[in-house]
């Protein structure tokens, strides 16, 4: 068993689908708890085309969301882990890690990085980019074997683990935080670390690379777009702003040979709707959309975020090839697809819009 300031991750070398059957089998990296950035690795702080990474990256915090407080930045690498504490570092740390979290050189391997990416937005003016959701990555594989998307239907990091073709190992103290956040909701806020949040903090990251190796393997050229095209999409789901986004990078273009596929996929762009103080009913509600009206007809996937993301707020995507409204309030976001066209080719932009 691993000290509390080491664990282990999977060898890149390990072949096929075989799960992990126990910790012999893999490396042993060091934990570095990090509260300067002197502290983590210079490839990262200073990201460049000629030396391109790949990390796996993930968040905790309370309430973790644009009013919440990030605690913890994740960040894992092939021979290290490292803890950014942002409670101890503060804002001089976290916006030291800007560049690479932004950065197209470095790709960000994370499971579902919606409340990730709102924190770092609200709370340091960071725009999360170039991201690899396992999320995402999972339902895309699913779709290439044949097996109908289900709205809503989305794998928690746990199950992933467990899944033999990815990891095939069960994640019992997840749970366990789990409780302990409930009875406190400040646990990531208390230092030092005590060694189960070492762990537990280690553990969301550590297998992140590898499963991420085990999905390139699987995915096609036309799923890696929508892979990449989702990421961005889902990283700036709960960041609306009155811009429309005209300051985060542009999302991944279609490559060529896909654009010459008479099947191309669609383009994806996201628009605002506003809407007034105490008018979100004339958009869902009692004489608006029924919620589960449009999951039934138009395969829609609802978020619930609870008291989380922007009130009175409606955003939607545009595709080329089809039309996708996702719906942001206080209570509830959804992403909705409607209306195929039958042009290809007729790409247009929504401006913001505004319901009086």
């Amino acid at each position: 068993m691993a000290s509390p300031r080491e664990t282990h991750i999977p060898l890149p070398q390990d072949p096929g689908d075989q799960p992990i059957k126990n910790e012999s089998d893999l490396s042993t990296v060091s934990i570095h708890i990090v509260t300067r950035a002197s502290q983590l690795p210079a490839e990262f702080l200073q990201p460049s085309s000629e030396r391109q990474l790949v990390i796996g990256f993930d968040c905790e915090g309370v309430d973790l969301c644009r009013h919440g407080t990030l605690c913890i930045m994740q960040l894992a690498f092939s021979d290290a882990i490292y803890l950014v504490d942002a409670i101890e570092g503060g804002e001089t740390l976290v916006k030291a890690c800007k560049p690479a979290l932004e950065s197209s050189y470095v790709t960000k391997v994370i499971h579902d990085c919606k409340r990730d990416s709102e924190a770092l937005f609200f709370q340091f003016g960071i725009k999360l980019n170039n991201v690899a959701d396992t999320q995402i990555a999972y339902s895309l594989i699913k779709e290439q074997e044949g097996h109908k998307r289900v709205s809503d239907d989305h794998i928690s990091f746990v199950g992933l683990l467990a899944d033999p073709s990815y990891c095939g190992i069960s994640y019992d103290e997840k749970e366990e935080v789990r409780v302990l956040l409930r009875q406190d909701p400040n646990f990531w806020t208390y230092r030092p670390f005590s060694d189960q949040m070492v762990r537990a903090a280690a553990d969301d990251v550590r297998f992140l690379l590898h499963i991420y190796r085990k999905m390139l393997e699987k995915l096609n050229q036309r799923s890696l777009w929508y892979l990449a095209v989702r990421g961005a999409l889902y990283c700036r789901c709960f960041c609306i702003t009155d811009n429309n986004y005209a300051d985060w990078p542009a999302l991944p273009p279609l490559p060529d040979n896909l654009l010459a596929d008479k099947n191309a996929p669609e383009q994806e762009i996201l628009s605002v709707l506003d809407v007034p103080p105490g008018k979100m009913g004339c958009v869902i509600g009692r004489r608006g959309a029924n919620i589960l009206s449009i999951k039934e007809s138009c395969n829609a996937e609802i978020f619930l975020g609870g008291d989380k993301g922007p009130p009175d707020k409606v955003s939607h995507s545009l595709f080329e090839t089809g039309e996708y409204f996702q719906f942001v309030t206080s209570r509830v976001s959804l992403l909705v697809h409607l209306f195929p066209s039958a042009d290809p080719s007729g790409g247009r932009k929504l401006p913001p819009h505004q319901i009086n």
